[in-house]
């Protein structure tokens, strides 16, 4: 697949300040902060349970109930907080400025509804299209976009009369129906073989760059993210550790757990007794990582210090790292 530069830049399409998930006095996501500008591609990588999806829910200012957001999001040209918005002020954002692709597209469809009613009725909430019949056409064209086969037809089709590639695919359409800014994407071709998956990818990228929209792109598989954004955010124990360009991110890390993901990925290392590379230890359940350094329970090179919360060294949150010990600038790799 081929990547396009972004477009110049201009006011940021998302800025989130701050940014805490909690249950309780549990916190899950702490202290996020994220700029993403117009155009751009952002990659959210870790392992699950490290508070990717939480941070997607967040967002859209869909926690389920009992957890509670803190900080500060916003779009831009929305002139309200995502954080504490009520509901008709949410409805009003979501799927206009902000739209998401969710990893399975049967949670998201309606599956009492033919797929082109479904896409038809995302404009005409939100008055992007002037009448039924306006949003019916607008609605097959997107399914021609994305290329479905036979778009009247599959625009007559409920849900399970299709594939799940042709789900996904119906999903996407639905999340650009109204141009969003910024799309966010949760692990959205997790479900799907090999040769799917990057065709929808492909549609994923197309339709952002087709639109000049920015996209937020969460996921644990590494390759994914090196092929289709570029900048990527580590995440881990609800955290930022480490953030940047891919290039230099995936090739330079600094972060001992980002050096522990990218050893693990890379299928052509093993040890002498033919075992992949892994990182040690499990994910804690949510809410009971350890005070101070939230990877140092599984790290190797872990000391006394990493009890206290490291400082992130860097310019901004969008380059930098935390890590008491990270790995010397000059080493090359991710051994």
């Amino acid at each position: 697949m081929t990547t396009h530069a972004a477009p110049p830049l201009a006011q940021d399409v998302l800025t989130v300040t701050g940014l805490g998930v909690s249950v309780g006095d549990r916190s899950l996501v702490d202290n996020l902060d994220l700029t993403i500008r117009p155009g751009e591609r952002v990659g959210l990588i870790g392992e699950s349970g490290s508070g990717k999806s939480l941070t997607a829910l967040a967002l859209m200012g869909l926690l389920p109930e009992g957890l509670a957001a803190t900080g500060s999001v916003r779009v831009a040209d929305v002139h309200h907080d995502i954080v504490g918005a009520d509901e008709n002020q949410l409805s009003r954002v979501r799927g206009n400025d902000i739209a998401m692709v969710f990893q399975e597209p049967m949670t998201a469809l309606n599956p009492t509804m033919r797929v082109g009613a479904q896409v038809a009725e995302a404009m005409l909430i939100h008055g992007t299209r002037p009448t039924r019949r306006a949003a019916m056409s607008a609605a097959v064209d997107l399914l021609e976009q994305v290329g479905l086969p036979d778009p009247p037809g599959t625009a007559r089709s409920y849900p399970h009369q299709l594939s799940g590639g042709q789900r996904q695919r119906v999903v996407v359409a639905l999340a650009l129906a109204n141009d969003p800014a910024l799309l966010i994407c949760d692990e959205p071709t997790t479900a799907l073989d090999v040769t799917v998956q990057a065709l929808v990818l492909d549609l994923i990228v197309r339709g952002v760059i087709d639109r000049g929209a920015a996209m937020l792109f969460i996921t644990h598989d590494l390759a994914v993210v090196a092929t289709v954004c570029e900048r990527v955010l580590v995440m881990y124990g609800g955290r930022i550790v480490e953030a940047g360009p891919v290039q230099q991110v995936f090739t330079r890390p600094r972060h001992r757990y980002t050096q522990g993901l990218l050893a693990a990925s890379d299928l052509s290392v093993v040890d002498d007794r033919g075992r992949l590379a892994t990182v040690p230890g499990t994910v804690p359940a949510a809410g009971q990582f350890p005070a101070g350094c939230v990877f140092r329970n599984r790290c190797g090179h872990a000391t006394d210090v990493c009890a206290s919360t490291p400082a992130w060294t860097g310019q901004d949150a969008s380059d930098g790292f935390a890590c008491h010990h990270p790995a010397p600038a000059s080493e090359v790799g991710h051994g």
